[in-house]
């Protein structure tokens, strides 16, 4: 039996230029973090002794006589990938929902790879883990999806990841004081705004936005090398919340689907409160919304928002993990 523990992300800048469409042309890069809320998967061997040949369980039970009828496209995918016709069992647990715009898609992906991969006696690297997991998002599954979310989750920690545009992905640790680290950590709020989305939907009109958003999308790229001068500087911290600000407007101007009438009132009461900046996490439309705003602002933010579900937490820096290796059990 294999146990994989994969953390969900928080993505501050450069989302939208980690879009093979986008970074294959212009190049991209993003400044993301791992936080301590995670996709678990245990995988094992099926014992051959049930009417059916796997089970795979997540928000409903799937029994089938052949890994090929599973219903679950990525677990179908990934299992046809490695070329897997052995029997199994796989267990999906998070500690938040899915489609909130935290990466949970991509940390299920890498965290079923790695997985499997384990469970073939086989310890993969994290950018393999990467890598793959976008070749079967956007090949396999053919996904609207861009790169960061895979690479994050399987790296973890606080990073800016560059996409060259021959494609080639660079990892680069973010320098910063623990000090400068526990203040954006305690600065940082996320909200659930009681509503999910699928973002391959929203993310389909932004691709197709592309060609008349450059000046947006070269923008948001530059917020990428000034946000890290912020955080590795000695300057005001703050400064990182109003960058946050802009991204988050340039980010609606890149598809009419990103916002709506109701995520634009809970950011306009958190600014009012006291809010720097912030933004919907992921491709938009829902989900959770990360605000940035000082530690003395934020019980008027709490009571400003009274009505949705805080959730607290830590940045994590160890990626996708296999927290329990046993992986001849079962067989």
């Amino acid at each position: 039996m294999i146990i994989t523990r994969t953390p969900f992300r928080m993505s501050f800048f450069g989302g939208g230029t980690d879009y093979p469409d986008w970074y294959r042309e212009h190049g991209g890069a993003v400044v993301a973090a791992t936080i301590d809320k995670y996709c678990y998967i245990t995988c094992r061997y099926l014992p051959p002794f049930f009417n059916y040949k796997s089970r795979i369980l997540y928000s409903k039970i799937e029994l089938v006589e052949n890994n090929s009828k599973i219903e679950h496209p990525a677990v179908r995918a990934v299992l046809s990938e490695l070329g897997i016709d052995s029997g199994l069992e796989i267990h999906h647990d998070g500690d938040l929902p899915a489609r909130t715009g935290l990466g949970s898609s991509s940390a299920f992906l890498v965290g079923l790879l790695h997985a499997i991969s384990a469970l073939k006696n086989r310890m993969s690297t994290k950018m393999e883990l990467a890598k793959t997991a976008i070749h079967v998002e956007q090949t396999v599954l053919k996904e609207n999806v861009g790169c960061q979310d895979q690479v994050i989750t399987a790296f973890g920690g606080l990073q800016r990841i560059d996409f060259q545009k021959r494609g080639d992905i660079h990892i680069n640790p973010i320098v910063i004081s623990e000090e400068r680290l526990k203040f954006l950590e305690s600065s940082v709020l996320l909200y659930f705004t009681g509503f999910s989305r699928i973002a391959s939907e929203i993310v389909k009109e932004q691709l197709q936005n592309i060609p008349q958003k450059a000046h947006e999308l070269l923008r948001i790229r530059e917020m990428v090398d000034e946000s890290i001068e912020i955080l590795s500087g000695n300057g005001d911290l703050n400064e990182f919340g109003k960058l946050l600000d802009e991204s988050w407007e340039l980010k609606r101007r890149l598809s009419s689907k990103v916002s709506s009438p109701a995520i634009d009132e809970i950011y306009k009461a958190a600014k009012s409160a006291g809010a720097l900046g912030g933004k919907i996490m992921g491709a938009g439309g829902g989900g959770f919304m990360m605000l940035f705003a000082p530690p003395e602002a934020h019980p008027r933010i709490h009571e400003k928002l009274k009505h949705l579900l805080r959730i607290p937490f830590h940045f994590e820096n160890e990626g996708s993990h296999i927290i329990y290796y046993h992986p001849n059990g079962g067989r």
